[in-house]
């Protein structure tokens, strides 16, 4: 087994939820949530990010708006729509059922009898 390959998968599986809980925060530029997401050291290319904000948009989880810029080409900045809001929120609850499960997983130690029901 490839570790890298596992490791890749895992962040794409959560890569939506952190990208539309930023956005929700309010209106977001791309590289803005590039940065943000690097921040938090979780890696992103703008050309995984780019596709991403066009399908959430296509979907009309996500809406846009131009905003002329002083220093280059006009800025596309994105929000999320009320359906984008009411999936975040179903994502949110997913990620706690999941996050809790794993955390009870793996905090048991080897010492800890299995349970035989």
């Amino acid at each position: 087994m490839n570790i890298e390959n596992t490791q890749s998968q895992m962040r794409k599986g959560i890569l939506e939820f952190c990208i539309l809980s930023i956005i929700r925060r309010g209106e977001a530029y791309p590289s803005d949530i590039v940065e943000e997401m690097r921040a938090a050291n979780l890696q992103i290319l703008e050309g995984t990010l780019y596709p991403l904000l066009t399908r959430l948009k296509n979907a009309e989880m996500l809406t846009y708006r131009w905003e002329e810029s002083n220093s280059g080409p006009p800025r596309k900045y994105f929000s999320l729509t009320e359906k984008g809001d009411n999936f975040y929120k179903e994502l949110e609850l997913t990620w706690e059922e999941l996050s809790n499960g794993v955390n009870t997983l793996t905090s048991k130690t080897t010492d800890e009898p299995l349970s035989t029901n």
